[in-house]
């Protein structure tokens, strides 16, 4: 048997680290429809992924425009804007880490996505995902029960504009916002808002002023106080009770 000294071992070509595919190491699939696939089902899912990060202000899609692809959020924050016909925007949700974007009945999107910080997300071609949805029904479960989920906060947005007044209004985003950060990270008291003031306007529906006047409110009152990047709760109880009105 031929010797193989040490320096021509270390000459010999190595055999190429096996590739992983990003779909199976992603730290935050189990907060996404991804949770639903298996190892070898994720790896089918990765040829169809396009990893892609959007800076702040950037549009991920546009209302109106062919909806080629859904989207799955990994990192950031996104705004999602509705444009009226005499050229008002209202926003209509924030997409946070597990939203999932672009799935609904209309060939065209109905809104817009823009970042607000710095977004990853997964895009997904609109065809293949449909795909892959109809041969797996379990991937099909996991997506009606988030379009329920969405349908939830529809209703509670629905309630929030119709029956609410501003201070309830802001106290009732406030507790939403925290429920749902909490939901995939530790946020329970301080409660990050990269989002603008305005876009809490637009959200809620009231204008900028009021909703500096509504917070500074809230902060005089001892329920909240300001910090850089968002609030904390001082009394989430009392938050809370505001809230439901």
């Amino acid at each position: 048997m031929p010797v193989v000294t040490r320096e021509e071992a270390s000459a010999a070509p190595r055999k190429p680290a096996e590739h992983i595919p990003n779909c199976v190491t992603c730290k935050t699939r189990h907060l996404s429809i991804c949770a639903a696939l298996s190892s070898p089902e994720l790896v089918m899912f990765d040829q169809l992924v396009q990893h892609r990060e959007f800076p702040p202000k950037s549009v991920l899609f546009e209302q109106g425009a062919a909806a080629d692809f859904v989207f799955s959020v990994s990192e950031g924050t996104i705004r999602l804007v509705r444009l009226l016909s005499d050229g008002r925007r209202q926003i209509v949700g924030f997409a946070i880490k597990g939203d999932f974007l672009g799935v609904g009945l209309e060939s065209h999107y109905e809104f817009t996505a823009e970042a607000v910080d710095t977004a990853r997300v997964c895009r997904i071609p609109h065809h293949g995902f449909e795909t892959m949805a109809d041969e797996k029904p379990h991937l099909l479960r996991k997506l009606h029960e988030i379009a329920s989920r969405e349908l939830h906060h529809s209703h509670d947005q629905m309630v929030l504009l119709g029956r609410k007044n501003a201070e309830e209004r802001v106290a009732a985003f406030l507790i939403s916002h925290r429920d749902r950060l909490a939901r995939v990270s530790n946020c329970t008291v301080t409660i990050p808002l990269p989002m603008s003031r305005s876009d809490i306007a637009d959200y809620l529906g009231l204008t900028i002023e009021t909703v500096s006047r509504t917070i500074s409110k809230l902060a005089r009152e001892k329920l909240i106080v300001v910090v850089p990047d968002g609030v904390r709760l001082l009394d989430p109880d009392r938050i809370a009770a505001l809230a439901r009105g």
